[in-house]
């Protein structure tokens, strides 16, 4: 009878072992973080609400061509910048796709879309970033591990 109980106990904490290596090889790393493109804009006198319908104009293009949607903070206190826009980094396929349908709408694409994207500026800066991140995730990376 003592041996069953044995063969029980190891029988048990093998498959409680099994378990736990099964549950470790799937649990869910840190996931690759996104990579973005953080944008500070200052419009010009007057452009403000000119400004935000040709930009809401174009982000539409962008999500019907499968770029994830753009996250917007308007200024309320502080610096002199008007808005932030962080806004997912699109790849050349999607880049190809969004002239393609820019050009369909019968919308200026690059240079000249620069040039009149220029007239609602005072001024405008774009930093490509990784995240959105925590400080403990940082600290995984900076040790190199995930």
């Amino acid at each position: 009878m003592a041996n069953w109980k044995k063969q029980w106990a190891a029988a048990a904490g093998g498959v409680l072992l099994g378990a736990a290596l099964a549950i470790a090889q799937t649990a869910p790393k840190m996931a690759e973080p996104g990579k973005v493109i953080v944008s500070l804009y200052r419009v010009a006198p007057g452009k403000h609400l000119d400004f935000l319908k040709w930009m809401a104009t174009r982000e539409a293009i962008s999500k019907e061509a499968g770029v994830g949607a753009v996250q917007w903070y308007t200024h309320t206190n502080g610096d002199s910048w008007d808005f932030v826009a962080i806004a997912p980094e699109p790849t050349k396929e999607q880049d190809a796709k969004v002239d393609e349908l820019t050009k369909q709408k019968g919308l200026k694409i690059e240079f000249a879309a620069a040039l009149e994207f220029r007239q609602f500026i005072a001024y405008h800066t774009d930093t490509f970033a990784r995240g959105p991140l925590s400080a403990a995730d940082l600290v995984r990376m900076a040790a190199g591990s995930k």
